[in-house]
């Protein structure tokens, strides 16, 4: 698997998308937290890029979930997050 596309079933290949670029966000906001939720696991660990498809705003979700983290926004570990 490639960073550019997914196979699907062994013949058809389904592009990655960014949501970012598709939603038209420039700024990650580490001020909602609600938005952030969606990068982090039930643990309250970041998601890898190949799961989250946030191809080159990775280290900007992460640095946002870090500022949010250290603001008290989000926990740093929790048992049931979502």
């Amino acid at each position: 698997m490639t960073l550019i596309n997914e196979k699907i079933n062994g013949t058809e290949v389904r592009k990655k998308y960014c949501r970012f670029k598709k939603a038209g966000i420039v700024y990650v906001d580490y001020k909602d937290p609600n938005y952030l939720l969606k990068f982090l696991n039930e643990q309250g660990k970041i998601l890898p890029r190949r799961l989250t498809d946030s191809l080159k705003f990775q280290r900007r979700v992460a640095q946002a979930i870090k500022k949010a983290r250290h603001l008290a926004l989000l926990p740093y570990v929790t048992d049931g997050l979502k």
